[in-house]
């Protein structure tokens, strides 16, 4: 039998979904009014209002609950702040844009009263995504799992469903740069899966570009793994044994076979440029880890809040 003699929260980041949010909770309420609950929206420094069509839902039901940014600071330091202002014994993270079905909450529920201290919701379909979004994801995965020290699982975004104690773990990490998909996994508590079809974003376009789809696999392969560190080490030594074997070949072909030795710019150019390229990546890696560090030195908060309503 399922209790419900526990506080559910849910975490929905916002940006810019002004249009999702009144469909979002007529979908929602009807699921998490079986529990005691609160909903806490993060707006992540939203220019459409998005914050205000919140305070007006909230102002009829105080376990609606609002923390705004004061700019944009990204989908996982939303996800951070609202962990640390979830109360909930347990904790469901879902986008705002409905491709995350909230009907798959109770399901998510059971599983974590069998003992799951992760629950993720992993897609079984993505038809509704445009077919590069689904080539990229694919090779997002198999790109970090095998630079990766610790696998991710496929097919899983941020929609999970977290136990109060792996939310008070994420809490007291200090990370500035956190991918929290890797640090969920990393904590290797017990976890379950619970499959859904994902669904065509309710409203708008997406807020994922390439370019912060580029640097989101940056982030996670970058906190988890100097396997790119040895990759450019790797890579060092190739170009430096195919160097030392073209000079092998130079001195032999010079006293052995100089009638066949022909002279050119095209080895020069290919060897400057094979060089070159080891290069500049070995030092584009190095500059990703010194970048790192050096967030992290600075300590700055990962966020400034605006206002917060209901908290």
């Amino acid at each position: 039998m399922v209790q419900t003699d526990f506080l559910l929260s849910i975490i929905i980041p916002v940006y810019n979904e002004k249009n999702n949010i009144k469909p979002l909770l007529d979908r929602l309420l009807p699921i998490v009014n079986n529990y005691k609950y609160e909903i806490i929206f993060v707006d992540d420094g939203s220019t459409d209002n998005s914050d205000n069509e919140i305070k007006k839902l909230a102002s009829k039901n105080t376990n609606l609950k609002l923390v705004s940014f004061f700019r944009n600071f990204g989908h996982q330091m939303a996800l951070s702040c609202g962990y640390t202002q979830a109360s909930g014994d347990c904790v469901v993270s879902m986008d705002s844009d409905l491709q995350d079905p909230p009907e798959t909450i109770p399901e998510m529920i059971e599983n974590w009263q069998k003992g799951s201290m992760v629950v993720y919701a992993k897609r079984k379909t993505r038809s509704v995504d445009q077919i590069f979004k689904r080539f990229s994801a694919s090779f997002f995965y198999k790109i970090i799992n095998f630079m990766s020290d610790v696998p991710i699982p496929k097919d899983v975004g941020d929609y999970r469903l977290l136990d109060r104690k792996v939310v008070d773990y994420l809490n007291s990490l200090t990370e500035q740069s956190k991918f929290l998909r890797g640090l969920v996994a990393w904590g290797g508590f017990p976890a379950s899966f619970v499959n859904f079809d994902r669904e065509k974003r309710n409203s708008g376009d997406t807020h994922y570009t390439f370019g912060k789809m580029m640097n989101f696999a940056l982030d996670g392969i970058i906190s988890f793994s100097i396997k790119p560190l040895r990759l450019a080490t790797f890579f060092g030594f190739l170009a430096a044994i195919l160097g030392f074997l073209g000079m092998i070949y130079a001195i032999i072909g010079k006293f052995y076979f100089p009638q066949n030795l022909v002279s050119g710019w095209a080895a020069i150019f290919v060897g400057l440029m094979f060089l070159g390229g080891v290069q500049l990546i070995t030092i584009g890696i190095i500059g990703e880890y010194i970048g790192k560090i050096f967030t992290q030195v600075q300590n700055r908060p990962n966020y400034t809040i605006k206002e917060k309503l209901n908290i």
